[in-house]
């Protein structure tokens, strides 16, 4: 018999009133390159570096 797969747990959602514990410099994320990927609850997200220097979030 085939151990059941299960999903994670869905992230935990930061109510109005709570703050972020931790902040990231987008230099030590990137490290030099201009775009990265990030796993998220089974999905691959992009976030990159536009020529103006915004970050743009993709699915």
């Amino acid at each position: 018999m085939k151990d059941k797969i299960t999903s994670r747990p869905p992230a935990r959602q930061l109510l109005p009133n709570q703050t972020v514990e931790k902040s990231y410099d987008s230099r030590d994320l990137f490290r030099d390159r201009q775009e990265i990927l990030i796993k998220h609850a089974g999905h691959a997200y992009r976030l990159r570096i536009t020529r103006q220097d915004k970050l743009i979030l993709t699915k």
